[in-house]
């Protein structure tokens, strides 16, 4: 099997595990990899048998955990899992840029103390990742919808909404400077 399919396939398998808590499926079933390739509904018939070895990977690496309930089994994350596949949904996080411009600002502004540096900096780098324009050190602002993807990097690095706060702006003086800096005029 292709290494990166493979990979592919068990990020998705741990996404899907992550939003959707568990999966429970009828354990003895021929139809396992059916079963779940039904359930996450990204995956065609004809991977049937790269689920089936993703799910093998993920068991071994000790990622997901099966318990059998009866003929049922009931396939969740495990602490480790959990970790890999917040990894995986932090680092596919994008800001979808929409057609029109609404008119507003989405401004960051963020206090993390000096023991919390390392959260401070990946947050940080995630903020550059999305294309925010520094104003201040730890004052950070984007013209787009983010306020979704904002509050799962500040779950995900463990912060409150007291550390990182997440404000709309109608208006923010010099925004022309802005406006040309986003290709928004």
């Amino acid at each position: 099997m292709n290494k990166n399919k493979a990979i592919k396939i068990s990020k998705e398998i741990l996404k899907y595990l992550l939003i959707s808590g568990a999966i429970l499926i009828a354990a003895s079933s021929p139809y396992f990899a059916s079963s779940l390739i039904r359930d996450i509904k990204r995956f065609k018939a004809k991977d049937k048998q790269k689920v089936n070895s993703a799910f093998q990977y993920l068991r071994r690496n000790g990622l997901i955990k099966v318990e059998k309930y009866g003929f049922d089994a009931r396939i969740s994350l495990t602490e480790k899992g959990k970790k890999r596949a917040g990894k995986y949904q932090i680092n596919d996080l994008k800001i979808e840029i929409p057609n029109k411009w609404d008119g507003k600002w989405r401004v960051i502004i963020f206090d993390i103390p000096d023991i919390s540096k390392t959260v401070r900096n990946i947050f940080r780098t995630k903020l550059k990742e999305f294309n925010f324009y520094s104003l201040q050190k730890s004052v950070w602002v984007h013209p787009y919808n983010c306020k979704k993807e904002i509050e799962i990097l500040r779950d995900f690095l463990g912060a409150n909404s007291n550390q990182i706060q997440f404000i709309l702006a109608e208006e923010i003086e010099h925004e022309e400077k802005l406006k040309k800096v986003f290709k928004i005029i």
